[in-house]
């Protein structure tokens, strides 16, 4: 199957690409679109930018569009244009989501543009447990930075990474406030710095972190640089993908 996977750099979209993999998909080009609006119903607002960079590091085309709406049928008409405009040349499937397919309004939105196409639209993880996919996650060496937020109880985790060691509180926190584990449905984003299928990590070297009220806010990376790992290092993260796969 030949698909695009929408890629904001976060957790989900991530973890898209390397589901992708395993199952043999072919991925013909990411979308990223970056909201110039916080407001925005469907896309990351925060460390979008990161996209492009990660995209050359994976070898993987990449489309990055900016989104001036708050409106969810003109935002998914953003990711109708670009699979529209380049069926001749990277013709496609369908276009995959991150995530257990909870964020409805942007899997229908999305479904709903691209139907004339007849392209489909689906989560990749659709119907799992997100405590699972998390531990996978992290137990496979992904290191996430959360990047928004816009819930009670994530005022402190806004600009940290969840680790294996801190994941056991991060449940506690999702319980007693009420917000999804995954996050899906806003509560927050996130941007992987690393993972078994990038060559290369994110450092950043400068950070700022902006709180709008008690409940949301976001970071901004003023500077950051990509590293080279080390050869025993790849050999490393390939054993672990290869398990992956297995």
């Amino acid at each position: 199957m030949d698909i695009a996977i929408l890629f904001s750099g976060g957790k989900d979209s991530a973890f898209a690409i390397q589901h992708a993999k395993q199952k043999g998909w072919n991925i013909k080009y990411l979308i990223s679109i970056k909201p110039t609006r916080k407001d925005c119903f469907l896309f990351h607002y925060a460390t979008v930018e990161q996209t492009k960079d990660i995209a050359k590091m994976l070898q993987i085309p990449h489309f990055y569009a900016k989104c001036k709406v708050a409106d969810p049928i003109k935002e998914a008409s953003i990711v109708k244009d670009i699979v529209q405009s380049n069926q001749k040349r990277f013709k496609i499937d369908a276009v995959v989501l991150g995530g257990t397919g909870l964020q409805e309004t942007q899997l229908k939105s999305i479904q709903n543009a691209l139907s004339p196409l007849k392209v489909d639209a689906f989560a990749s993880h659709a119907e799992e447990d997100h405590d699972i996919v998390m531990e996978q996650m992290l137990n496979k060496g992904y290191e996430i930075l959360i990047t928004q937020i816009a819930s009670d109880g994530l005022k402190d985790w806004l600009g940290k990474k969840i680790t294996k060691e801190n994941f056991a509180q991060l449940k506690r926190d999702s319980v007693r406030y009420g917000f999804h584990i995954g996050f899906e449905g806003g509560y927050a984003d996130t941007l992987v710095m690393d993972c078994p299928i990038y060559p290369q990590r994110l450092v950043v070297e400068d950070m700022s972190i902006i709180y709008e009220d008690d409940y949301c806010g976001h970071v901004v990376i003023n500077k950051y640089r990509m590293e080279n790992k080390g050869k025993i290092e790849l050999k490393q993260r390939k054993g672990l993908f290869a398990r992956f796969l297995e």
